[in-house]
């Protein structure tokens, strides 16, 4: 992609990049999950059937037909990891240069959502999201720095869509995505100059690789009500390939006097998602949801890294991931007129295992566990708040022969994780809410 044509396509984005921070992937894989403080108050579930009010267009855009008016919506998620890498002293050569210390970085995620009802039938809206990040930072010289340094991916998504209501109990919407990512990956690079016997040692420089891109997608949803009080909820978000280009650039020392830049590029593509949500009112002042997510990650495969000039191999980066599944189950309960309170449990089963973990990113399965408040204000304007702490499976890295990661230096550790996340929402209608939505004209033959 040319630099001209990059920088058009992130000029409709960069009302987003304003208010946007590097995030830290709290789903599996590299994605992020946290683009609804009121969805997380019930671990997502339902956020395909409305459950995240205009936020749940994240997951299912026809749910945007079930918000009356002129709508805003803003979300902000504080992400806190804890991640410590500790390698087996017996297994692993490198163990003397010790641990990674936390390599988990605290991230802020902003979402922001806006919808606006033409008619009874015919709605309009647009979503600003991040829906992958990463950064991880271990120690600058510990006992995997063969393996990584510092990671960081970082994502930007606008999405316009188009909701029709077909009649009380069908509505579906569509619209076209339109996606940034960046990543830049650091690894220490031996030299002439290594201890024999070891790949690196302390004090090593640092491999870096990075490049970015702006790819193009879609996402579809369609909401079902078949009786009064239950609400069926699909929605999809395609995969986005890119194209990405930067630079491979080797440290001074590596292979000769002088550090070497490359152009380089590569194909990446991120996953497509299937989301089901059902929400059931069970009495005025209860209601129950339940949420299936399915993300196809095995679509990243191994990307290969090439020169941009002469075509020819570089490196590559072996994923190799599992599909990735989430289940979840939440309700929330009306106190008053006022005030809401939620819950929710979640299993997400990751699509990383022991086979292929790396150290850039020790993901697992885990458990999620929400809670979440609500309050109208006003008939306009009102609030959320939620928290969760994830619980993470007791996790493992064992990178010796036979492993894609492995480069001739057993690594074998265990992680210790867990995460904390609090997120903030506010909701506002812009037009008054006494004033009736026009009806959708009536087309008549003669």
């Amino acid at each position: 992609m040319s630099r001209l044509h990059r920088s058009l396509s992130l000029a409709a984005i960069s009302f987003a990049a304003l208010i946007a921070a590097q995030g830290g992937a709290q789903a599996g894989a590299f994605a992020i999950r946290e683009q609804s403080a009121t969805a997380q108050g019930y671990s997502f579930a339902g956020a395909a059937s409305g459950s995240g009010y205009l936020s749940s267009m994240f997951w299912n855009p026809a749910v945007i037909t079930m918000m009356p008016g002129w709508m805003a919506e803003t979300h902000l998620s504080l992400i806190l990891p804890q991640v410590d890498i500790n390698p087996n002293p017996l297994l692993t050569p490198t163990a003397i240069f010790g641990a990674s210390g936390d390599i988990g970085q605290d991230a802020l995620v902003p979402a922001g959502y806006g919808s606006y009802q033409v008619n009874d039938r015919l709605w309009l809206g647009v979503s600003s999201t991040s829906p992958y990040g990463l950064v991880t930072d271990p120690r600058q010289n510990w006992a995997g720095q063969a393996y990584s340094r510092s990671s960081r991916i970082f994502s930007l998504n606008v999405n316009p869509v188009v909701g029709f209501k077909v009649n009380e109990w069908l509505s579906v919407a569509a619209g076209p995505s339109i996606q940034y990512f960046d990543i830049r990956l650091k690894s220490a690079v031996p030299t002439p100059f290594s201890v024999p016997g070891t790949v690196v040692r302390p004090g090593q420089p640092s491999g870096i690789l990075e490049g970015d891109d702006v790819g193009y997608g879609f996402t579809a949803g369609v909401t079902l009500t078949p009786v009064a009080g239950t609400t069926i909820g699909l929605g999809y978000r395609s995969a986005i390939s890119h194209n990405l280009e930067g630079d491979f650039t080797l440290p001074a020392g590596a292979v000769a006097p002088i550090s070497i830049r490359t152009p380089i590029e590569a194909s990446l593509k991120t996953p497509d998602q299937v989301t089901i949500g059902l929400s059931q009112v069970i009495s005025p002042a209860m209601t129950v949801h339940l949420g299936f997510e399915w993300t196809n990650w095995s679509v990243l495969k191994t990307p290969l890294v090439t020169n941009a000039v002469t075509g020819a191999f570089v490196q590559d980066l072996p994923l190799n991931y599992d599909d990735g599944f989430l289940y979840s189950l939440g309700l929330d309960y009306r106190l008053n007129n006022q005030w809401t309170v939620r819950a929710g449990l979640a299993y997400e089963q990751s699509p990383i295992d022991t086979e292929i973990r790396s150290t850039r990113l020790p993901d697992n399965d885990r458990i999620w566990a929400s809670l979440g408040v609500g309050y109208q204000w006003s008939d306009k304007l009102s609030f959320d708040l939620s928290y969760t702490h994830i619980f993470a499976a007791e996790t493992d890295i064992n990178i010796v022969r036979g492993h894609q990661d492995f480069a001739g230096l057993p690594f074998v550790a265990d992680v210790d994780a867990s995460v904390n996340i609090v997120s903030m929402g506010l909701r506002y209608r812009w037009d008054d809410p006494k004033v009736a939505i026009p009806a959708a004209p009536i087309v008549r033959k003669y």
